[in-house]
């Protein structure tokens, strides 16, 4: 059965740290691929506040062009709505039934996790990857009860790069060189994307 890891989320835009995250996953659970999930509409954010989510997923597509075993997903932009972790699984279940699914996500997540929506459904759908950044200290499972039996720690360098800062960094005219793939930074220097809120 293959072996998919999910990994979802705004990605306002795809940074070097979010492909160390993917990679250390693939490599540590022994994935056959990351699928990346780029929301169409953040439940937590306003439209205003995100960049189209086409351009997100062009930025992404560029970003992991070179990777034979990454993926990009349309399945939370051609749907309507707020992107629902709990909804995106249970589309690419019913899509991947031969499918084992890994849900990637910052091991700081998982505190909010029993808060999500329908989260004892979602650690139905797919193995919980709580990822680990440097020496911080492991996560305390215990707080998330039953939950915790579908919970797997992966560990990655500490990498301190911030989406919100790479989008001021462009808004001021300051380099984003090594924090951002190569492709990606060109593409966000031709097509204007975050200089344009500048005004």
């Amino acid at each position: 059965m293959a072996r998919i890891g999910i990994y979802g989320g705004t990605f306002d835009p795809i940074h070097i740290g979010h492909l160390i995250l993917a990679e250390q996953c693939r490599e540590q659970c022994e994935l056959d691929e990351v699928w990346f999930v780029p929301a169409a509409q953040s439940p937590f954010k306003s439209p205003a506040e995100q960049t189209p989510a086409e351009q997100r997923y062009g930025l992404i597509s560029v970003a992991i062009a070179v990777h034979p075993d990454f993926r990009v997903s349309r399945c939370e932009i051609d749907r309507s709505g707020p992107s629902w972790t709990v909804d995106t699984l249970e589309i690419l279940h019913a899509e991947n039934p031969g499918r084992e699914l890994f849900l990637l996500m910052g091991a700081d997540s998982l505190e909010s996790f029993p808060q999500w929506r329908q989260p004892e459904r979602i650690a139905e759908l797919a193995t919980i990857v709580g990822v680990n950044r440097g020496d911080r200290p492991l996560p305390e499972l215990s707080p998330l009860g039953k939950l915790a039996e579908r919970v797997r720690i992966v560990k990655m360098p500490g990498i301190d790069i911030s989406a919100t800062d790479i989008r001021e960094r462009v808004r001021t005219g300051r380099s984003i060189r090594y924090l951002v793939p190569a492709a990606v930074e060109r593409r966000i220097i031709f097509e204007g994307i975050y200089r344009a809120t500048a005004d």
